[in-house]
């Protein structure tokens, strides 16, 4: 088939036409790889491009310096990858390749012609396609037919795909959650290679896992996801306690439907205890926001909640202002999506945190002279500040403070 849609056509950019322009002069075959194509099947326009080649990257660096193009990081060279900057656009070209070793971490990779074995050595069939720029696709797994029917398969044998890259367990998590249109509908020998290959998680770093459960967290189907991690033996590589607490997430994923959650804060609901945090944070390596959310949310999840009464949002307007930290008014509108208080979370991203109006200045003009009777009367002011609901001005709290 031959793809001429919209999204198809925008990519053609100056920057495009010129890169295309240079391979055809050499007869170099240059293509769209992987997930761009997919994104583009599907009907949407693709992020980041990935482009495949027949030429090797010694190649492509003699072709881009002679026709005075900048190329730049030659970090991806050794895995055949050349970044170049034309029309103020990148442009990531790797060359076809097969992967001569692995270690179910990283490949030895030797450079080829064949497409077929370059999209042999992809995770998932959706993921193994490639468009030619004149829209002709090449698909050598059925990835569009899987794409048309919402099925993730891996390219060839389950296991042996794992056993290249074990983080590709996840990956496999990812896309289904993006893709698959209901829960539960993966073949029995995909499931059976995963739970016979989950250990090999064990040997992944943190970051990489990190990334992919993020995205999980955040896909359809993540109840079911996160419950079949458990039933195929994955938590335990993967940072997350034994004994997870499965009813809260379900509960809290439920909660946080369209409220566009951070990912710490879906999967905190796993959690019991505050070392599950602290497990979490030394397999995974999170960042110290990330942690210090978790924690939060453990800690206040059941004892901060509404009020009864006419100002239900009042003990999270406190809390705020007890806390005098920047960083707290985000972590309330986390616990409220955790609480699946909608409402409160729109009444709260409204209000603006009020700045108490009475300085030690203030005082000293009324003749408060002691640093520490400053520091006392500021805080009875605060208080009574507080009862009124953060409403009294500088005058009435200093009227208050002359009754005293």
């Amino acid at each position: 088939m031959k793809l001429q849609s919209p999204q198809f056509q925008s990519l053609f950019t100056p920057g495009l036409r010129s890169v295309a322009e240079l391979f055809e002069k050499k007869n170099y075959e240059l293509r769209i790889a992987g997930g761009a194509v997919r994104d583009l099947l599907s009907g949407m326009t693709p992020q980041d491009i990935d482009f495949a080649t027949t030429a090797t990257p010694a190649e492509m660096k003699e072709m881009f310096t002679s026709a005075g193009v900048r190329l730049i990081n030659n970090k991806g060279e050794k895995h055949g990858t050349i970044t170049a900057r034309l029309q103020e656009q990148n442009f990531e070209i790797t060359t076809l390749r097969i992967d001569v070793v692995t270690d179910g971490r990283h490949a030895e990779v030797e450079f080829t012609t064949d497409w077929e074995k370059d999209a042999e050595r992809r995770d998932l069939t959706v993921n193994s396609m490639f468009l030619g720029l004149d829209g002709m696709l090449y698909d050598f797994f059925n990835g569009y037919e899987d794409l048309k029917n919402k099925k993730i398969r891996f390219v060839g044998k389950a296991s042996e795909r794992i056993q290249e890259d074990y983080l590709r367990i996840l990956r496999y998590f990812r896309f289904y959650g993006r893709i698959a249109e209901n829960p539960g509908d993966h073949e029995p020998s995909t499931l059976q290679a995963i739970q016979e290959n989950a250990k090999g998680l064990a040997g992944i770093s943190g970051e990489r896992i990190w990334v992919e459960l993020k995205k999980i967290l955040l896909g359809n189907h993540v109840n079911h996801l996160i419950r079949l991690m458990y039933e195929l033996e994955i938590a335990q590589y993967i940072g997350l306690p034994l004994d997870g607490h499965l009813e809260e997430f379900d509960r809290v994923t439920k909660n946080v439907q369209n409220l566009c959650p951070k990912p710490m804060t879906v999967l905190t609901s796993l959690f019991k205890v505050k070392d599950d945090v602290t497990n979490l944070d030394l397999r995974l390596k999170i960042s110290k926001e990330e942690k210090n959310l978790g924690l939060f949310l453990v800690k206040h999840r059941q004892e901060l909640s509404k009020a009864l009464g006419p100002e239900p949002l009042r003990p999270y307007q406190d809390f705020i202002m007890d806390s005098r930290e920047a960083s707290t008014n985000s972590k309330i509108c986390e616990l409220l999506k955790y609480q699946g208080e909608e409402q409160l979370l729109r009444e709260l991203q409204q209000w603006t945190v009020p700045s108490f109006p009475v300085s030690g200045h203030d005082l000293r003009k009324l003749g408060v002279s002691s640093g520490k009777e400053i520091g006392t009367a500021l805080q009875q002011l605060r208080e009574e500040w507080k009862k009124s609901g953060y409403h009294m001005d500088k005058e009435e709290l200093l009227s208050c403070l002359k009754k005293v």
